[in-house]
């Protein structure tokens, strides 16, 4: 099946932009700009440049990269709010130095891959989303590792460290379960086999084509 052109409603348009007008200025005040090297704020900017071009393959790229971590997300987050700390990538949530309002922000990462999918319904699902993910996914993790903060327990503020987890789930210490360069290699070689192939063939089978 195929998808016709000029299929995304402009409320939506409209309602994304509107959040984003809030979201991106907030951030960048709070957090400063390397947050947005984190890969689900990579793919809130693909999703806005892809709703408003009516891009198969930006909406493509951001869905193949995003909808497994972000259910991972969501269900680390729900078992912080019910008591069970799991992995800590969501300790964030929790923290009083942020407030409400900005922690309120970051629920994006629950809402936006059921928007995501329901863009690639509407547009259609590019194959090349997922090597494209795969190749920024690679350059956004040596980035954060190389040259972003590692985890640390005395940093100051609530500036980013450990940047798309490319020391362990925690920003306050590295992981202990492997020497960081395996880390690493989880990370280069994981994340592709584990996260981001796993969705494309779903992604493939069960979402229409886009036109061409």
């Amino acid at each position: 099946m195929e998808v016709a052109a000029g299929s995304i409603p402009l409320g939506i348009k409209l309602a994304y932009t509107a959040f984003m007008a809030v979201l991106l200025p907030v951030y960048l005040r709070s957090y400063g700009p390397s947050n947005f090297l984190y890969f689900c704020d990579v793919a809130l900017l693909l999703t806005l440049a892809g709703v408003w071009m009516e891009s198969s393959l930006l909406l493509s790229i951001a869905t193949a990269g995003i909808l497994i971590p972000q259910i991972f997300w969501l269900a680390d987050f729900l078992a912080n709010l019910a008591g069970w700390r799991v992995t800590g990538m969501t300790d964030y949530m929790f923290d009083t130095q942020r407030s409400l309002f900005l922690r309120g922000l970051s629920l994006f990462h629950g809402w936006l891959p059921v928007l995501l999918l329901y863009l690639v319904w509407r547009t259609g699902y590019d194959s090349r989303g997922f090597v494209i993910w795969t190749v920024l996914a690679t350059a956004l993790v040596l980035v954060c590792y190389f040259f972003m903060p590692p985890p640390s327990l005395s940093r100051a503020g609530i500036g980013p460290v450990n940047i798309n987890y490319v020391y362990g789930f925690s920003d306050d210490v590295a992981q202990k379960w492997m020497p960081a360069w395996a880390w690493l290699m989880v990370a280069l070689f994981g994340y592709p086999a584990l996260l981001y192939f796993p969705a494309h063939l779903l992604l493939k089978h069960f979402m229409p084509a886009p036109t061409a």
